[in-house]
């Protein structure tokens, strides 16, 4: 591996629960309807904006994008910028890489105003060496094309890459760009844990086991 691709949101920070609670205050707080059991797997694969136009048909909101995208970030922003806490060994792993000489990419679907200040708090935002959004390319999480960009930007090949995180839907999106995946297990993807462990090269329950 001479490139880490590394997911945010429950991959090495403690954030899934935070938007566990943004879609229950946004839905059922603010507009009277329940959070369905599935809403969270279907939307996290999603860009913020394609989060927004699924959220409105769904639920057949009036509300533009927009309009959705600045609530969010108002529900969201102050949790990023002052209190979500890395996950256990999360500082652990990234400063392996840094002093293995292993090329880093941040791959998430939050945008900027999220990763950035949160990254920056916890002094983990030098240890990368490029940002990839999927908000900001305006792709799914799983499309391969996001893969692709952040292996370009560390001026690597596909193949020379490895990708971590979470989900189901990135993995998949990760091994059509050609890229060895490592799933790392969260609380709120543990539905998941069973099929990640039929796709990654590598299933791990905490990143102590990557130090």
């Amino acid at each position: 591996m001479l490139g880490a691709i590394i997911d945010m949101d429950g991959t090495i920070l403690e954030s899934m629960g935070l938007w566990e609670q943004v879609d229950i205050g946004f839905l059922r707080d603010k507009r009277g309807i329940e959070v369905p059991a599935d809403y969270m797997n279907a939307i996290s694969p999603l860009g913020y904006r394609e989060t927004a136009l699924y959220t409105i048909a769904r639920f057949g909101l009036p509300d533009s994008p927009e309009d959705l995208m600045a609530e969010w970030e108002e529900m969201a922003v102050h949790e990023y910028e002052n209190t979500l806490p890395l996950k256990p060994f999360a500082r652990e792993f990234l400063t392996k890489l840094k002093k293995s000489g292993i090329k880093t990419a941040l791959c998430t679907s939050s945008p900027e105003c999220f990763y950035a200040p949160a990254l920056k708090r916890l002094e983990v935002y030098s240890m990368f060496d490029a940002f990839v959004s999927a908000s900001a390319l305006e792709l799914r999480k799983g499309e391969p094309e996001i893969f692709l960009t952040a292996a370009q930007k560390l001026g690597l090949r596909p193949e020379d890459c490895t990708v971590f995180d979470d989900m189901p839907d990135a993995i998949a999106g990760a091994k059509s760009a050609g890229m060895k995946t490592c799933g790392v297990y969260d609380r709120y993807s543990a539905s998941h844990m069973d099929r990640m462990k039929r796709m990654c090269d590598r299933y791990v329950m905490s990143l102590e086991e990557l130090i």
